[in-house]
């Protein structure tokens, strides 16, 4: 059975990249012509302080398949990738860097793994790309994303992927400054798939994801995205609540035994012990409501359709 023929959204976040684009755009247009039925490329640019712009914009008059879009302001690589996702218009969007690190040759083995039990597959490097530092670094944010997130196979997670067009109404209500395309993409979906291919060196410059906006981003996405701090302060509560119960037991028998001399000494500590328990574990509960309601403002969907089928006889009247 031959793989199916997608029509492909190509979603490029741009930013410093003026002497790249060209090469990718020219290379993305030869190999989407050959493994695509129709597409597109959306060159983002997030608002690049160099010639990023004015090189996307003639490239975007150059070629029919090619549209830019500038962004008001730098917003950082996800903003950016949420709104050229937005602005897809075919059934699958692929998205990539825009340094030649992701290489356009490799996209025909993100479209042949999206078969019909597929809805998002990643490409995962062969090799590291990255040096030591920096891929330790996304190793144990990926890892945060899977233990703390519930992000199903995050350790495959990567800025080159392929998805179905229909997972953004997952994340249509996602709004604010702090976007994870990644963790929008797992409430809408389990079918994942990870595919090995080779990605290569940064062609120039140095890449803006540095260690220490990794663990910006880590932060950002567990405060944003979680209710575990929160959650957290409620243990934190209920052990210390439940070291003023041991610690009144304890003064208590130092009372009646004998062993305390000093006046008042047992109640002030008995009532510091009590009332601090009690005051840890009200701020636990309240801060499970605040997490409940954090959680529903977040933007997460109830549901996500991916296809219906109706029989035309059953139609409603659009009278």
């Amino acid at each position: 059975m031959s793989a199916p023929v997608f029509n492909v959204s190509v979603v490029v976040p741009c930013y410093r990249s003026a002497t790249m684009l060209p090469e990718l755009v020219e290379r993305l247009d030869e190999v989407m012509t050959g493994c695509a039925g129709a597409h597109e490329v959306l060159l983002v640019v997030d608002g690049s302080p160099d010639d990023t712009w004015p090189v996307a914009s003639t490239l975007a008059m150059k070629y029919d398949t090619v549209h830019a879009v500038e962004l008001a302001r730098n917003y950082g690589q996800h903003n950016a990738l949420l709104a050229g996702i937005r602005a897809a218009r075919y059934g699958v969007v692929v998205t990539l860097d825009d340094d030649l690190q992701h290489p356009p040759e490799e996209i025909p083995r993100l479209l042949a793994a999206l078969d019909e039990d597929v809805d998002l597959v990643y490409g995962t490097a062969i090799d590291e790309e990255h040096g030591a530092v920096r891929s330790l670094a996304s190793r144990l944010v990926k890892a945060a994303m899977s233990g703390h997130l519930g992000v199903r196979d995050a350790r495959s997670i990567g800025a080159f992927r392929a998805f179905r067009t229909f997972l953004r109404d997952s994340f249509d209500q996602v709004h604010g400054p702090h976007v994870s395309v990644d963790v929008a993409l797992s409430w809408g979906t389990t079918r994942i798939r990870a595919v090995s291919v080779h990605m290569n060196r940064r062609a120039d410059g140095e890449s803006g994801y540095t260690v220490r906006k990794l663990i910006q981003h880590a932060t950002n996405m567990i405060l944003g995205y979680s209710v575990i701090p929160l959650r957290l302060v409620t243990y934190l509560g209920l052990a210390v609540g439940l070291g003023g119960f041991v610690l009144f037991g304890h003064v208590l028998w130092q009372y009646f035994s004998g062993a305390t001399s000093v006046a008042g000494f047992t109640t002030v500590t008995a009532m510091l012990a009590l009332f601090s328990g009690a005051q840890m574990m009200g701020i636990g509960v309240l801060g499970e409501y605040v997490g409940r309601i954090h959680a529903g403002g977040m933007g997460r969907p109830a549901y996500v359709v991916r296809q219906t089928v109706q029989s035309s006889g059953d139609q409603a009247p659009t009278g």
